[in-house]
This record gives C-alpha cells, structure tokens and sequence, in this order.
C-alpha cells in the first residue's frame, strides 16, 4: 500500500520526511549524481585503457625522439651556415650604408661651404664634381638600403 504525502501512513512516524533522492540533502544528491556519471562514463568506453595500464608498451613514438640521420644533420648545418652567412652579410651593409652615409654628410657640409663662398653668377669646377660625388654616393646608398641579403 503506498502512502501519499498528506496521507497519515501506518509504515512511516508523524512528522518524518519521505525518504528518497529528491528529498536528500543538495550536496549529496550532488555526489550522487557525479558518481552516476563517472560510471556511465567507464561504463561507455570499455575497450580503452589508461596509459599506465600497460607497462610494456611505451607511449612515446621513438620516430619523435630519435636523433636526426646524418643528412638531416648536415641539412640543419648548412642552414644555420647559410643563416649566419646572411646575417654577416646584413651586418657588412648596414656598415657600409652607415660610411657611406657620413661620408655623404661630409661631402654635402663641404660643397655647402663652397657655394656659399662663389658668388650667384660662377661656379667652381671643384663645386661641380663634388655634386656629382654626391649624386653617385646618394643613388648607391639608396641601393644598398633597398638590398636585404637572404630576406625572407
């Protein structure tokens, strides 16, 4: 014979609860329920094991922990060779660009001084080639700027 809550039981004192899982507690109907759950879980995937499970089989790819052949060596040397041999080369230009670029200052402070000492009608010969060194110094400093040796 079941009882309905409002009903007086025979089986069950006055003023107790009805026992079940929706009159537990929250934190245990909680537990209860992520218990459920993991074994569902263990329960769905019956044919794998934890990596732990089987100790003679390892489970790192030794094709991903073998040292590299020898022609994988020799290929990774001639990259960082060829690597250190741009970086050197870049390393050269920027000197050059940076002479060549003091230089260019030089020669247009002294072709200043020159023209500022010729009057508005003549200019020296001397003035001439200078603005033509000049010239020529610029457009190869503006080449070198524009090169990028090994540029990726």
């Amino acid at each position: 014979m079941l009882c309905s809550q409002n009903e007086n039981c025979p089986r069950r004192p006055t003023g107790a609860r009805p026992i079940g899982l929706l009159r537990m507690r929250p934190s245990v109907r909680t537990v209860a329920c992520l218990a459920a759950m993991a074994a569902l879980a263990g329960a769905a995937h019956p044919g794998q094991q934890s990596p732990g499970a089987n100790p003679d089989k390892s489970i790192h790819d030794p094709s991903q922990t073998a040292p590299p052949d020898a022609n994988a060596q020799m290929e990774m040397h001639q990259q960082q060779t060829t690597k250190q041999n741009f970086e050197a080369a870049n390393a050269e230009r920027r000197k050059q660009i940076a002479d060549d670029s003091a230089k260019l200052l030089k020669l247009a402070t002294d072709l200043k001084a020159e023209v500022d000492k010729t009057t508005k009608d003549t200019l020296s010969l001397n003035v001439i080639r200078k603005a033509d060194e000049i010239e020529r110094l610029a457009h190869n400093v503006k080449e070198k700027m524009k090169l990028s040796v090994g540029g990726s």
